[in-house]
C-alpha cells in the first residue's frame, strides 16, 4: 500500500533542512520571504513527549477527526472509509508528516485518534510524524522515533474517526494543505513554500553567522554594554 512518489524537491532539499531546528526555520523565512512573517507557522504550544527526537521534515497528508459524535456511517461504509483514509496516507510524495484538525470546537482533544496502534501504523505507512491539535495517549508504547506535537495528551478515543482527509486543516494557528512541505520539532511547526525552500539553509547559516558575536561577547565573563553594542553593529554587517 504504501507508495511514496518523487516529491517536487530534491531529497537532498529535505536532508539539508532537516540539519536545523524549527525555529531557526523561522529566522531564515523572515530573510528569503519575509511576507510570511506572521503567516504559515504554529501560534499556539503544542505538547511534544519527544523532545529529543530531531527536526521531520516531509509532506502534509491532512485529515479532519471528531470523537464526541459517533461516525453517521454503517460499519461497512466505515471500515471501507478507513482503508481509504490509509491509502491517502501511505501514497503520494514522501516523506509524509500527518496532519490532523480536531474539529470538535469546544471539545477538542475529548478523543485520542493516536496512540500505539496509529503511531505504528502511520509509520508503516511512510510518515514521520504528527501535529495535531487533537489528543494522544499510550506515550510508553509510541512507534519508536515518530515525532508528535500535539494539543493534549488523554486516555480515551471515544467516537474518534477521520470525518474526511485530503482538505485543508488548520492546527494550531498553521493552515496546511496536503502536500504541503512541513518542517517541525519540539518547538512547533512551519509550512515551507516550494520555491523558497532552498534558499533556506543558507539563509539559515547567515542567521548563526549574525548571532555569533552577539552570543560570544554575552557569554563572554568580560561581558559589558559598550562591548554588546561593538558585537551588535559587528552583526548588521554581515551579509
Amino acid at each position: 500500500m504504501t507508495n511514496s512518489a518523487t516529491g517536487p524537491l530534491p531529497a537532498s532539499v529535505l536532508e539539508a533542512l532537516g540539519r536545523y531546528d524549527t525555529p531557526t526555520i523561522c529566522n531564515a523565512m523572515e530573510i528569503v520571504a519575509p511576507e510570511r512573517r506572521l503567516i504559515g507557522y504554529t501560534t499556539k504550544q503544542l505538547v511534544c513527549p519527544f523532545p529529543d527526537l530531531p527536526p521531520i521534515v516531509g509532506y502534509a497528508r491532512t485529515v479532519a477527526i471528531r470523537s464526541v459524535l459517533k461516525s453517521s456511517l454503517p460499519a461497512e461504509e466505515q471500515s471501507k472509509r478507513r482503508i481509504e483514509y490509509y491509502e491517502y496516507v501511505g501514497t503520494g510524495f514522501g516523506p509524509r508528516i500527518s496532519v490532523i484538525q480536531d474539529i470538535d470546537g469546544p471539545d477538542v482533544g475529548y478523543g485520542a485518534f493516536w496512540g500505539e496502534v496509529q503511531s505504528n501504523v502511520h509509520k508503516a505507512l511512510g510518515c514521520l510524524g504528527v501535529i495535531t491539535d487533537g489528543s494522544i495517549r499510550d506515550i510508553p508504547q509510541w512507534a519508536p522515533g515518530f515525532q508528535a506535537l500535539a494539543g493534549s495528551i488523554g486516555p480515551s478515543h471515544a467516537w474518534v474517526h477521520a470525518e474526511s482527509f485530503g482538505g485543508e486543516v488548520r492546527v494550531a494557528g498553521m493552515t496546511v494543505k496536503s502536500d504541503d512541505l512541513i518542517h517541525a520539532d519540539q518547538h512547533g511547526a512551519i509550512v515551507i513554500p516550494l520555491d523558497v525552500a532552498a534558499k533556506l539553509p543558507e539563509a539559515a547559516e547567515l542567521c548563526g553567522r549574525r548571532e555569533t558575536p552577539i552570543l560570544e561577547i554575552a557569554r563572554s565573563p568580560d561581558f559589558s554594554l559598550e562591548k554588546l553594542k561593538a558585537a551588535l553593529k559587528r552583526s548588521a554587517e554581515i551579509h
